[in-house]
């Protein structure tokens, strides 16, 4: 298998949600990325010489699973059990969506996979939200890439289209939660959306075969990483 560090090209799952906007907009301006491919049910109000834009219906994989081809995957692939509207949806977006894009990837001989997952991802939680989040971060570990980095933020910070006030509640609750607990709860202290992007365009650049988890309140270093890298690029 040949790793390349540059003129890559970068697949990206869920590329309209809070992360995946960010995500798309720093690949875009990466200079390692040569081409940005992004996979989506409705088309994205932003154009730029790198991007590719292929519309999709992910009931029917057979119809895209050619165009999973390129050097680095990131899945940023989730919903809420409030919108989803039910366990099935739930399943079918943060499960099955999530883990057939991994395994297209795979097949096509994609490098690396970035998986958001989330903190408290266990496929022993009794919260089902957290048990599915396990199970996929099981399944895709099977799956044969050169490298697999897997994301567990916590409560996400940023705006959204759409009104989330319980995630907006709780990331003021954590903020003062870690202040008075004097930071033993970092690893759910809430954390901007915008910083887990720059995360994981970060991690991808390590070029570091096997598996690699990141706790929440790893991802703001790693994202400086990318933003010191952006800095010299500049002098």
């Amino acid at each position: 298998m040949e790793i390349t560090k540059d003129n890559k090209t970068a697949l990206v799952f869920g590329a309209t949600g809070l992360i995946g906007s960010h995500l798309v907009n720093f690949l875009l301006f990466h200079p390692a990325y040569e081409k940005v491919v992004v996979f989506l049910r409705k088309k994205m109000d932003l154009e730029h010489p790198k991007l590719r834009q292929h519309l999709i219906n992910f009931d029917k994989p057979e119809s895209f699973r050619d165009l999973v081809k390129g050097e680095d995957l990131f899945c940023c692939l989730g919903t809420t059990m409030a919108k989803a509207g039910s366990k099935e949806a739930f399943y079918k977006v943060d499960f099955t969506y999530a883990f057939q894009a991994a395994s297209m990837g795979a097949k096509n001989g994609v490098n690396q996979f970035l998986l958001v997952s989330s903190v408290g991802a266990d496929t022993d939680s009794l919260f089902f939200y957290s048990k599915v989040k396990g199970e996929l971060e099981e399944e895709v570990q099977k799956l044969n890439f050169w490298s697999t980095h897997i994301f567990r933020p916590s409560v996400l910070l940023g705006s959204r289209n759409e009104n989330r006030w319980g995630e907006e509640i709780a990331g003021k609750l954590g903020k003062v939660i870690d202040r008075f607990t004097g930071g033993l709860l970092t690893k759910y202290r809430p954390i901007e959306a915008d910083v887990v992007a720059k995360a994981m365009v970060s991690a991808a650049q390590g070029l570091k075969p096997g598996v690699h988890f990141y706790p929440s309140h790893w991802l703001q270093k790693l994202a400086g990483e990318i933003d010191s890298a952006g800095r010299q690029l500049e002098n």
